[in-house]
């Protein structure tokens, strides 16, 4: 097997932040990310970088944390009680991109290992990751190219993995309150440790470096598209979605918290405008109505 480097992976997460960053802001076109670190009591920390109220993006954070402790919080070992007891060191980027144009689809992606250490035995560590796209109004175009760019990422480790961590991701990002999909998909991808260190390293790499791949492109068809109050409070209904399944269901949001992670940068995933409507319907036939018709249900896009 080969050696565990905690300081390659930390760099390597550095670097996608710092990568991810700068596209995003020449895309966008406007002022930039601000940048906030910030330190956790129990140890560790992390670099945020926030957009607000940009050209194109509403609300964006991308973050890089580096935490670690002496004992694992209660997320990390109900399913894995055999790591109770060991001490832990988790490092990760985490990204949500929320535009303004809703035109222009939602974006979440994150990359990220994890070590559990016990004197006088092996560690058990693991990568996990992905991205998944969310539109308001849907273009087979944009799906269709965000997973060609998934499964290329994937390819070199396997002409399995891509459905796989496809599948995954579908049944991942899925409201179970409303039986419904959060969006579009992509990959998704947790525990893995399958193959020795520095294979699973480099897959996610590959994912992590696919990301901006896949997304400044759609940026770009879509950030000039017009549209009306019509198109922006349905943007705003269907971030509610988004809003329940982060606070709800999302594996790194409950692990953050429950480790003392800083909440302002666990919660900067959250869209800065959201709505909630009682018992709305889109009107058979239309825009929003083929969204749910035609994107919000499991499919092959390929």
């Amino acid at each position: 097997m080969s050696e565990v480097s905690l300081q390659a992976v930390k760099d390597y997460l550095l670097g996608l932040q710092d990568r991810i960053c700068e596209q995003l802001a020449a895309e966008d076109g406007g002022t930039g990310f601000r940048e906030d670190s910030w330190e956790r009591e129990q140890g560790g920390g992390g670099r945020s970088r926030v957009l607000e109220n940009g050209a194109v993006i509403e609300k964006g954070g991308v973050n890089f944390s580096h935490v670690f402790g002496e004992q694992l919080p209660p997320s990390a070992t109900a399913a894995r009680p055999e790591l109770a007891g060991r001490s832990f060191q988790a490092m990760g980027v985490s990204l949500v991109i929320h535009p303004k144009n809703p035109y222009v689809p939602t974006s979440h992606a994150n990359v990220r290992f994890f070590v559990a250490e016990k004197e006088g035995e092996e560690p058990v560590w693991w990568f996990g990751g992905g991205f998944d796209l969310t539109p308001y109004y849907g273009f087979e175009e944009d799906v269709v190219s965000w997973h060609g760019t998934a499964r290329a990422a994937c390819q070199p480790f396997g002409e399995d993995i891509y459905p796989e961590f496809k599948n995954w991701c579908d049944d991942y990002f899925h409201l179970k309150h409303r039986d419904e999909p959060r969006g579009v998909g992509g990959l998704f991808f947790d525990d893995l440790n399958r193959f020795d260190f520095d294979t699973s390293f480099a897959l996610m790499r590959s994912v992590g470096d696919a990301f901006i791949e896949a997304y400044r492109p759609i940026i770009a068809r879509r950030k000039d598209h017009e549209y009306g109050e019509r198109e922006r409070n349905f943007q705003l209904y269907r971030r509610g979605r988004y809003v329940e399944f982060n606070l709800v269901y999302d594996r790194g949001t409950i692990f953050g918290l429950q480790s003392g992670g800083r909440t302002e940068s666990i919660l900067m995933s959250l869209p800065p405008l959201v709505r909630w409507d009682y018992d709305w319907q889109p009107e058979p036939g239309s825009p929003e109505s083929e969204l749910y018709e035609k994107f919000l249900i499991k499919r092959e896009w390929l």
